[in-house]
């Protein structure tokens, strides 16, 4: 990463990720009087809406992409608007091995824009992934007991928190990014 921030020091550092939103509220820990069991609506079905998220590492701005399923296809979808966004620049993209991010179509655009890296997470470490935190914040303050009772807000409201945010992240100096930084200007 050092490397890279010194040759291309305009370079975009992402990271990116997938996450599920469900209808069915998700519980946490909350207040109320003695006595007085809260109510957690329980809905049975699965409804869901499925969201692409890429975390801007140095910004920490969030690019949002709504989706009802991911494969290969939707990656690919999620990766131009990426490009399209950082027109021109460098890109770093950090993201998982989940099967989507694989396959002919997210090959063949990886192949027409070489400004666009990637550096795969290693297998089962959500932990080293910042989008994670993202989605842990954003269902704390949007979906963890809510008491919406249909999914297009949920989602419009989960959307809109994300787009709306910032999410701070020490990635890039737990990397040694902060070493390289006072050279770039």
């Amino acid at each position: 990463m050092i490397d890279l921030a010194l040759e291309a020091p305009d370079t975009i550092f992402l990271a990116t990720d997938e996450a599920w939103m469900y209808l069915q509220a998700t519980t946490m820990a909350v207040w109320s009087l003695r006595g007085v069991t809260p109510v957690v609506r329980v809905v049975p079905n699965r409804q869901k809406v499925g969201f692409y998220g890429t975390l801007d590492l140095k910004t920490g701005q969030e690019l949002v992409t709504r989706t009802t399923e991911f494969n290969s296809f939707t990656t690919t979808r999620h990766l131009e608007l990426i490009l399209e966004r950082y027109d021109d620049l460098k890109i770093l993209l950090f993201w998982d091995r989940a099967p989507w991010h694989g396959g002919d179509p997210v090959e063949a655009l990886l192949a027409a824009h070489p400004r666009l890296d990637i550096v795969r997470f290693p297998v089962a470490a959500p932990d080293l992934n910042p989008q994670e935190q993202v989605w842990k914040q954003t269902r704390r303050a949007v979906s963890h007991n809510h008491l919406l009772p249909k999914l297009e807000p949920l989602a419009d409201e989960f959307e809109q928190y994300l787009k709306t945010n910032t999410f701070r992240t020490n990635f890039l100096e737990r990397y040694g990014y902060h070493l390289v930084c006072p050279f770039l200007n």
